[in-house]
């Protein structure tokens, strides 16, 4: 991949997600634009730069996005979250917020990819004391491809082995026939969850708001700091007083400007009223 051909792919990603490519992700994006090249049937980048380029509708450039912006995840990865979101937070959130204002919790998974986050947070809240009170989590995402796959809840196998057994029989299917080998996350589950498209430093999230809980993880990693601190200012703004914001364990809000306090490592806390 030429540096000419890095530089513009750099450019337009930046100005249509804020996703900051450093030069060290240069091979990890030539080998994510093999498969749009396979899609395209376009013989080199350079030939794709050019149907960039070209093009006026921006499909292409949203299945780029697609592309670059996938993370890979798994089921309750940095499980200390959970354990404190249904062990501490929410008791807490429940104690204090008056039911007849806040009749449900309101959880807002910001950047849910293929769902094992949220349907995560579906499990653990099942499983804990918040199962007594109505709940539910808003599930966003900036690539279309990969939001599909979260709602429609259908995982391989191997993904699904990694939980204990009786939490997948609780709530997964097994498939059978042309799905076997793979599990779909119960339809009662999957129905307390919606699922939109939302660039997260373009538009405002399509539900109401404001959250209990958001879960912001892995995300800030891809923004340099001017986007970071613009994106916790508005996670800030929807979350209640006295919420929680989840950020990954490889993030922190050192240097940025924000109002949060720190609670544990990647937990924060919008001050509650006096």
């Amino acid at each position: 991949m030429r540096e000419t051909e890095f530089e513009f792919i750099r450019g337009l990603v930046y100005r249509h997600s804020r996703i900051n490519l450093g030069a060290d992700k240069r091979e990890l994006v030539s080998a994510r634009l093999g498969k749009r090249l396979r899609a395209t049937r376009l013989p080199s980048i350079g030939a794709y730069c050019q149907l960039l380029q070209a093009e006026t509708d921006g499909n292409e450039l949203a299945h780029l996005i697609d592309e670059i912006s996938t993370n890979h995840t798994f089921f309750f990865r940095e499980i200390a979250h959970f354990e404190f979101l249904t062990r501490t937070a929410l008791p807490e959130l429940r104690a204090r917020l008056p039911r007849e204002r806040w009749p449900a919790f309101q959880i807002w998974s910001a950047a849910c990819s293929s769902g094992e986050e949220p349907y995560s947070i579906a499990m653990a809240l099942e499983e804990g004391s918040a199962s007594a009170w109505p709940w539910r989590i808003e599930c966003t995402d900036i690539s279309h491809r990969i939001l599909a796959r979260a709602q429609a809840g259908i995982y391989r196998e191997e993904a699904v082995a990694k939980l204990p057994p009786e939490r997948s029989r609780r709530f997964f299917d097994r498939g059978h026939g042309p799905q076997e080998g793979n599990y779909r996350v119960k339809a009662a589950l999957r129905a307390r969850l919606g699922f939109q498209q939302l660039n997260l430093l373009e538009g405002e999230p399509p539900f109401a708001a404001p959250f209990q809980v958001i879960f912001c993880r892995n995300v800030m990693i891809y923004f340099d700091r001017k986007t970071q601190a613009e994106l916790v200012q508005k996670l800030t703004r929807h979350l209640v007083p006295g919420g929680y914001l989840f950020v990954g364990h490889s993030e922190s809000l050192t240097g940025i400007p924000h109002t949060l306090q720190a609670v544990r490592p990647a937990i924060y806390r919008r001050a509650p009223h006096p």
